[in-house]
């Protein structure tokens, strides 16, 4: 039997219940990307979750902000996700106003090398 899992962001499936996929690279990366993008604060039970890429909206694109981004994103990933995944690199870099993010994992599981790409414009 395959397994399911909540799909993220959460939201209602078909049938009225909680959306589900058995897609677990999907899922994965769902939740990277959730974690990503969570303001620290905004869960009240999980105060500390997220990654505060929000924080650096206003910050001057520039190699300060490159080097900031590439230190939480690694970070927050390790924290939250990190009986799950080995992350082995973050590459950050940005081109006017989109910063560009790459994340190089393995799934714990079976080590297969897998990456995340992310164009979050500022």
């Amino acid at each position: 039997m395959k397994s399911r899992f909540l799909q993220l962001p959460f939201r209602r499936g078909h049938a009225g219940g909680a959306a589900e996929i058995d897609d677990i690279d999907r899922h994965i990366k769902d939740k990277m990307t959730q974690i990503l993008f969570t303001i620290p604060g905004e869960r009240v039970n999980l105060p500390d979750f997220g990654c505060g890429l929000y924080d650096l909206l206003f910050e001057g694109n520039n190699q300060v902000l490159v080097s900031t981004a590439r230190f939480k994103i690694q970070r927050a990933l390790t924290r939250w996700i990190g009986d799950e995944v080995e992350i082995e690199g973050v590459e950050v870099f940005h081109e006017e106003e989109t910063l560009y993010i790459q994340i190089f994992y393995r799934r714990l599981d079976n080590r297969i090398p897998d990456r995340l790409e992310i164009a979050y414009k500022l």
